[in-house]
């Protein structure tokens, strides 16, 4: 824990100077018990590149900027960029992209001199929190881990097991590229102003090329999404375009059964079935 007394005052008349805004989804995090927390999951180093989504008012990333080679962070809330340039500007290690997150190349990240993989947090706002974890799949291969501020439920979904309430399209396609486990729930006090929800950490670790078995990812993505899209009807009516019930059985598949209790393994067959024609 930090040992500075003063450090939790001065960030809540921080937080007080600016008015968290409603279309952005901001709910800053004050408690210095799990902003530390949350850092100590992360365990910097100094040959790390790390990249901060969202940093608001800087609670994270003034427990980052020193401890590793280069920090970037993401953020889209005009009002909040010069007060973090006037917070961290002065670093050399330190550099602000003014952009919508779920937008953004992070790409281009990954070929500055340095060739540590990235290592990626945020406390993201639940209104993108999806639509932003299927945008950095797409850099699996650039990415070391990951560490998410989340909606509680949807961190269970990311990691649940199959057969469970939660399991999902988002379960599905997170366990294909990313090793999924939820770290520990962060109460609505911790922040300001207080979210209606509960939150939780979640760490995602991507998966190496070689555990990548899918002949056409996005035969995958479509695959699920179709599949999950009427979740309560069984297997064999959500995807009787592309299946008929032997097809399903010759892949191992019981056709009446529903999605949610349908293994990732099992996704993954049917999908290179579909790419390699084999119906």
């Amino acid at each position: 824990m930090s040992k500075d007394p003063n450090r939790h005052s001065q960030r809540s008349k921080l937080v007080k100077g600016h008015q968290a805004r409603k279309r952005f989804g901001q709910n800053f995090l004050s408690d210095p018990f799990y902003i530390q927390r949350i850092v100590d999951a992360i365990a910097p180093t100094k040959q790390d590149s790390m990249v901060e989504i969202g940093p608001g008012l800087g609670a994270i990333t003034e427990l980052l900027v020193d401890q590793v080679e280069g920090l970037h962070v993401v953020e889209l809330d005009n009002d909040l960029i010069p007060r973090l340039e006037a917070s961290f500007g002065s670093r050399n290690n330190f550099h602000i992209h003014h952009a919508d997150a779920l937008k953004f190349d992070f790409g281009q990240l990954a070929t500055t001199k340095s060739e540590a993989k990235l290592r990626i947090v945020g406390n993201l706002p639940y209104n993108i929190s999806t639509p932003l974890i299927f945008h950095l799949l797409q850099y699996n291969h650039l990415i070391e881990d990951m560490y998410f501020m989340l909606q509680k439920e949807v961190v269970q979904r990311i990691c649940a097991p199959v057969s469970t309430n939660h399991y999902g399209r988002l379960s599905v396609m997170s366990q294909y590229y990313c090793q999924t486990q939820m770290l520990f729930e962060v109460p609505p006090g911790a922040f300001q102003p207080a979210p209606k929800v509960d939150s939780a950490i979640v760490r995602l670790v991507p998966r190496p090329a070689s555990e990548l078995l899918v002949v056409q990812p996005q035969q995958l993505k479509q695959l699920v999404i179709t599949a999950f899209n009427q979740r309560r009807k069984t297997i064999r009516n959500n995807l009787k375009q592309w299946f008929s019930d032997e097809a399903l059985a010759q892949q191992g598949v019981d056709p009446k059964l529903r999605p949610e209790n349908i293994e990732l393994a099992s996704y993954i067959k049917l999908a290179n079935a579909l790419s390699n024609g084999q119906l």
